[in-house]
């Protein structure tokens, strides 16, 4: 995989991808916003899936779950402006604000196409990449211009980037039942749970009666059978739907 990023600042980035695909199972620590130059990503979450493709404009809110896959599209890369909202950038932005925030249940992914606002901020960030020397200022001031115009746009805004709380103790079984296909680490399935790794295995095992291991793997091949059966599917395409890490380790274990 030929993978390449340039930095204005540790919050934004252009990156690319000039390989076949590139897969990762992530959960968002920030908010993430991102403007398509070229290529396209499919984002597969438990209740929904995303196709983006050139010129689309996208939030990610954070601490969600998804499958990414990128690919090039068209002879040209996999090729996308991000900027991180950090909670301790959005913390210092709505401290100067009067915003109460209204509590929910989970954030969907948030479309902004075509906005020229929005898009003519984003582009405007391309000639940085090229500069070696920057006033330190400049990520500061061109989040700032990217939240504002978000908050004029879209008046739901607040209830999503200045909500601060952390994830809560919730029931294991369910959250499981719905997010098994997402190949990561069991701190972070803990922390989305609100437990400690030792609570998430000690729960998990009253839960289920076995390992989390065990059960994950049983879980991502009934539904590969499912996909295969079913949906008539493609290997290559169930393998990294269902959470495994590549074709091999999924054949050997179907």
């Amino acid at each position: 995989m030929e993978y390449k990023a340039k930095y204005i600042t540790e919050d934004i980035k252009l990156s690319w991808y000039e390989d076949k695909f590139f897969k990762s199972d992530i959960m968002f620590d920030h908010h993430m916003l991102i403007w398509f130059i070229s290529g396209e990503t499919k984002i597969v979450q438990a209740d929904a899936t995303y196709i983006f493709k050139k010129g689309d404009i996208f939030l990610i809110p954070r601490n969600q779950l998804a499958t990414i896959i990128n690919y090039p599209k068209d002879g040209e890369p996999h090729k996308t402006v991000v900027m991180h909202l950090s909670t301790t950038r959005l913390r210092d932005y709505y401290s100067k604000l009067n915003v109460k925030p209204k509590p929910s249940a989970s954030h969907k992914i948030l479309s902004y196409n075509n906005h020229p606002l929005l898009e003519s901020c984003l582009s405007s960030l391309i000639p940085y990449f090229e500069m070696k020397d920057l006033p330190g200022d400049i990520a500061t001031l061109k989040i700032t211009e990217a939240l504002t115009i978000l908050r004029t746009i879209d008046e739901k805004i607040d209830d999503v980037l200045a909500n601060f709380e952390e994830p809560g103790k919730i029931d294991l079984a369910s959250y499981m039942e719905k997010n098994f296909m997402f190949n990561l680490p069991l701190e972070k399935f803990g922390y989305l749970t609100g437990r400690s790794l030792t609570t998430f295995k000690r729960d998990f095992n009253k839960a289920f009666n076995t390992t989390p291991q065990r059960w994950l793997t049983q879980k991502r091949l009934e539904l590969a059978h499912y996909q295969f059966v079913e949906k008539k599917m493609k290997p290559i395409d169930v393998c990294y739907e269902v959470g495994f890490e590549n074709l091999s380790h999924f054949s050997f274990a179907f």
